[in-house]
């Protein structure tokens, strides 16, 4: 009976990090499936553009005398036909400004605030219990996103939902961090972290192929309930079966006043650095390049290539591929990169963006099977780079000050690079939706390794700094996945020289 007992007592962790994972990637999913059925939702609601659109199983692109998006009224659209079939509809597609409104700033502005005050508010109250009313908030949301009439009350439910999600990153490192051992964090970190992959990539099939089913004639709605449903679920076991760890750290509200005022006053030395301030530029522009085609993936092919069915083959190139880039990053970054300076972190940073702009202009330009391949490609080099972005950034900060510094970056890059790509819409009326991806996806890519580049310049040598033995443990006061050395807190009344660190598995706020 013991023996079962300490059995049962060893499976507790791995079962924290399944249930807080799941947990994550039905956040996920719940957030991006907007992109997947963004044109269902919107001939329901009534919302966006309308345009002419491909409709017909019988026919395939190459078969059409006439392309339906070169049509620009609905008379015109209609009169399309092989042999009297028309295989043409003037309907809502999905797009628009309204569109570009929900899927980024109405989720991403109350995102990154709500990130900011959860990651304080999770030093000072019980994590498990914030944790469960999170997950709460944001199945409601997801679940009430499959009920709306009217497009402003998804709009609410959004930001909502946003509210919600917001609290799972912090809430969930904290915990993680406190019931692990320190060789084991980086791992579980990164398992953690494939949540963005994981509901990123699964809203692709779930939002294409469930509502064909049209379950209990529910259609697209079915998937909001369903997810939120399982979100309810996850929340259930959040708060009946965890329980709230020993925390492994000191607050840095028992710092007295002085030690206070000096962090205030270097925080703003920090600021200030043009070196952050060049680092958050590149790092808000290449943010914006993968945000803007997470929320205009599904739609362009869909616009661009109706007779292929590309649920699966984007589900395979985000997990499968995206995840091998974060790791390799890290490695890279871990093993590599790091005995060289923080220059060469610059330089690997600035390559491998540079490196994924061809395959992301092809992912664009090709024909669907060559945008899968070029996709691909692009992926594996585009997502090394938060990783290796995070172990700069904790280097080239103050540990002081290492916490506020980082959740000051996160809050500009998330509200800069999430919130851009309403451009998307107003360009491509201008130039067309496919040369609007060219500049915001392919040209951002770009334009951010070549700031990174130029950032390199900026920063000095690598630096020998002393080695701290003891653990500091884990800082909730950011929204990210930081290692809890990065995100250590100071004993009371002590300064502790900035120290060297352990490269911390940080996660991408909602954003690729």
């Amino acid at each position: 009976m013991a023996q079962l007992t300490d059995k049962l007592r060893s499976l507790y962790n791995p079962y924290v990090l399944a249930v807080v994972s799941i947990g994550y990637i039905l956040g996920e999913l719940g957030h991006y499936l907007i992109g997947v059925t963004s044109k269902a939702i919107a001939i329901d609601l009534h919302y966006g553009d309308i345009a002419c659109q491909f409709n017909s199983t019988k026919y395939h692109l190459s078969d059409l005398p006439d392309l339906c998006h070169t049509a620009n009224d609905s008379e015109t659209c209609l009169s399309f036909n092989i042999n009297g079939t028309t295989y043409c509809e003037w309907n809502y597609n999905g797009l628009g400004i309204d569109y570009q409104i929900l899927a980024g700033p109405s989720f991403m502005a109350v995102f990154t605030v709500m990130g900011v005050i959860i990651g304080f508010a999770a030093d000072k109250f019980n994590r498990v219990r914030m944790l469960t009313i999170c997950t709460v908030v944001f199945a409601i949301a997801i679940i009430l996103c499959g009920t709306v009439k009217e497009y402003w009350h998804l709009v609410i439910l959004r930001m909502v939902m946003a509210a919600g999600e917001a609290g799972c990153n912090p809430l969930a490192t904290g915990i993680l961090s406190d019931i692990f051992p320190e060789q084991k964090r980086a791992l579980v970190m990164s398992i953690f972290n494939w949540g963005i992959y994981g509901g990123y990539g699964l809203a692709f099939p779930v939002g294409r192929y469930i509502p064909r089913l049209n379950i209990a004639d529910l259609g697209w709605r079915s998937v909001y309930y369903g997810t939120g449903i399982l979100a309810l679920v996850v929340a259930v076991l959040t708060g009946l079966t965890l329980r709230e760890p020993e925390r492994k750290s000191f607050s840095e509200g028992d710092q007295d006043t002085s030690v206070k005022t000096k962090k205030r006053e270097k925080l703003w030395a920090v600021i200030k650095d043009p070196r952050i301030i060049m680092f958050a530029l590149a790092a808000s522009i290449r943010h914006c390049g993968g945000m803007c085609f997470a929320y205009n993936c599904d739609l362009y092919y869909q616009t661009y290539f109706p007779d292929y069915d590309l649920g699966w083959w984007l589900l395979a190139v985000t997990i499968v591929i995206g995840s091998i880039g974060v790791v390799v990053g890290g490695i890279i970054s871990d093993k590599i990169v790091a005995k060289l300076g923080i220059r060469s972190r610059l330089a690997v940073l600035a390559i491998s963006q540079i490196i994924a702009t061809p395959g992301s202009f092809g992912a664009v330009y090709f024909s669907p099977v060559g945008a899968m391949i070029t996709l691909g490609i692009s992926y594996f080099f585009a997502e090394m780079w938060f990783g290796i972005l995070f172990a700069l950034l904790v280097e080239i900060v103050p540990l002081q000050v290492r916490s506020t510094t980082i959740g000051i970056f996160l809050f500009v890059m998330n509200n800069i690079g999430g919130n851009l790509p309403i451009l998307v819409d107003p360009v491509s009326r201008v130039l067309g939706y496919r040369e609007s991806l060219y500049i915001f996806f392919a040209g951002f890519y770009g334009i951010s390794s070549i700031l990174f580049f130029l950032t390199m310049f900026l920063m000095d040598g690598p630096q020998k700094q002393p080695s701290l033995d003891k653990e500091l443990g884990h800082d909730n006061k950011i929204f990210t996945t930081a290692d809890e050395s990065s995100l250590a807190t100071l004993p009371k009344g002590a300064v502790y020289p900035n120290i060297h660190i352990e490269r911390p598995h940080s996660h991408e706020s909602s954003r690729l």
